[in-house]
């Protein structure tokens, strides 16, 4: 049977509606390309603005004002208090940091040069002497963290002559200008938070003097270790040495293992300072003043 003949208009409404169909399509499409590049060139933006106003590191004196300010904001969003900021704003470039930071020589040394350097056999003498006449305290710290005198003697020598060395420089200034230079920002910029958060506690004050590179106490803390490992005073000897074991131990050392290279205890001799003449210097002086050779 022949199938009955279909209407002209009706040819025409189904064809109207195929292509209504096929340019909804069309225009769908371009919506969602159209979408999909907005939000691409969003992403750039944002990120380009969001670079625009971080704090931008230098190598020399002119931009630190500026960064400061930069700086301040920052610190404010994370929480800093007025404390915090006024004392950042009262900082200065320290040049004699920058210098000292380029001048690491001793580092580069051999580890027999680099004792001889930092006078190994008088921080062994004396130390021997220190464990004697301070007994009661080092028996104290090694109960309670594990640790014996002889890496502690050797760390507290070696960083500050036994507490006669804490250095004199104005410490937020010291690592606010580490902070900016553009040598390693991002480490001393978070140093430079802890120490604001510090200051803002009353723990440290804006005045605080220090080394170099902003350490403070008898055995020389950043104030990141400050947070997490110190129990009072840094300037006070039996709380800086409390410090440092409580450090070593949050850092895997265990009760009664060797701290010598290849034994279990040297990783956490490494995570005090990453010098490997420095390292292995610790390890052998502290030997030497626990009685070993």
């Amino acid at each position: 049977m022949n199938n009955p003949a279909i209407p002209t208009s009706a040819v025409r409404a189904v064809f109207f509606l195929a292509h209504a169909n096929e340019d909804r399509r069309r225009r769908m499409a371009k919506s969602k390309a159209f979408s999909s590049v907005a939000v691409v060139v969003a992403t750039i933006f944002g990120g380009l603005n969001s670079q625009a106003h971080a704090a931008q590191c230098g190598n020399g004196p002119g931009g630190f004002e500026a960064w400061k300010q930069q700086i301040a904001g920052e610190a404010k969003a994370k929480g800093i208090g007025a404390a915090g900021i006024s004392a950042l704003m009262s900082t200065n470039y320290a040049g004699a940091t920058i210098a000292a930071d380029r001048g690491q020589r001793s580092f580069g040394l051999s580890l027999n040069q680099f004792l001889a350097k930092r006078g190994a056999s008088t921080i062994v003498s004396r130390g021997r002497a220190m464990k004697q006449s301070h007994a009661a305290m080092f028996a104290s710290i090694q109960q309670r963290y594990g640790v014996p005198p002889g890496p502690l003697i050797a760390i507290w020598g070696m960083e500050t002559a036994f507490g006669s060395q804490r250095g004199n420089q104005h410490m937020l200034s010291s690592i606010a200008t580490l902070a900016y230079d553009c040598r390693r920002p991002e480490y001393f910029t978070d140093q430079l938070y802890a120490a604001l958060q510090l200051i803002d506690r009353g723990v440290l004050s804006a005045s605080q003097r220090g080394s170099m590179h902003g350490e403070v106490g008898q055995t020389q803390f950043l104030p990141k270790n400050i947070l997490a490992y110190g129990t009072g005073n840094l300037d006070n000897a039996a709380n800086a040495l409390s410090s440092t074991a409580a450090f070593l131990k949050a850092h895997g050392w265990r009760a009664g293992a060797g701290y010598q290279p290849g034994e279990p205890n040297f990783a956490a001799i490494q995570a005090w300072n990453a010098a490997g003449v420095y390292q292995q210097a610790i390890a052998m002086m502290g030997r030497q003043i626990d009685g070993g050779e």
